[in-house]
């Protein structure tokens, strides 16, 4: 019967174990698209808050630039201000005896490598999910072929008919699941790529913004990428 062919026919004619694995890859596939479609859209807006970096040195001072960033506690060019101000001020409120000892330079780079390690791991959260369902989908699709050639040969068997039609309907079925597994793992490596791609872009300019806020911070104004001339700003 018609209907009893392709995935109609896999899910009615198969046991519990057949099911399962069609289960879990229908789980992988919605996890996939549902983080590449998260990601995504976390990537775009970091690149839509990323064009207010550069505004943000065209303000009259901090606070200013501060509202011009915006995005809340969510904009990682935010957070970066704000631990940078934090460490300057702890810096310039610790004891004499203490403050002999500590560089301001090393202190506000160390502040602004934990605050970008903390934007690295709110980025790359959810990559994992990609990576496994990638590296493990198509080994899922392949044990529900081999279970359901297994199952599909024991029928032919029991029936002692080998002919061809015999054959090739319920190894054909079974050879779904293979094709099932690949379908599951190619967007979750194409988007586990692309994310990544994404992520670096992001990365490099939150970089690029952390050492102009570190020579803000250390020297009163931010050095300029083209030759030595510098950009101030009040730190009111």
């Amino acid at each position: 019967m018609q209907s009893q062919l392709g995935l109609v026919g896999v899910w009615t004619q198969g046991d519990w174990v057949t099911k399962t694995v069609a289960l879990i890859l229908l789980v992988m596939s919605l996890a996939t698209w549902m983080v590449i479609l998260i990601k995504a859209l976390d990537i775009l807006k970091y690149k839509k808050l990323a064009t207010g970096a550069e505004d943000f040195w065209h303000s009259e001072d901090l606070p200013t630039g501060l509202v011009k960033l915006g995005g809340g506690d969510s904009n990682p060019f935010r957070q970066l201000v704000l631990t940078g101000r934090e460490a300057t001020a702890h810096h310039r409120n610790t004891k004499v005896q203490l403050h002999d000892t500590l560089d301001i330079s090393d202190w506000i780079t160390r502040s602004l490598r934990n605050a970008i390690d903390d934007s690295t791991a709110r980025l790359q959260s959810g990559l994992a999910v990609l990576a496994s369902v990638g590296s493990t989908a198509p080994f899922v699709g392949l044990f529900g072929t081999v279970w359901g050639i297994y199952h599909a040969l024991l029928g032919i068997g029991a029936s002692g008919q080998a002919t061809i039609d015999k054959v090739a309907g319920p190894i054909g079925e079974a050879l779904i699941m293979t094709a099932l597994g690949l379908a599951v793992a190619i967007p979750a490596v194409l988007g586990y790529n692309a994310l990544v791609r994404g992520n670096k872009a992001i990365l490099t300019k939150l970089n690029r913004f952390a050492h102009d806020l570190h020579a803000y911070f250390v020297t009163g104004a931010r050095v300029s990428s083209g030759d030595s001339k510098v950009v101030a700003m009040k730190k009111a």
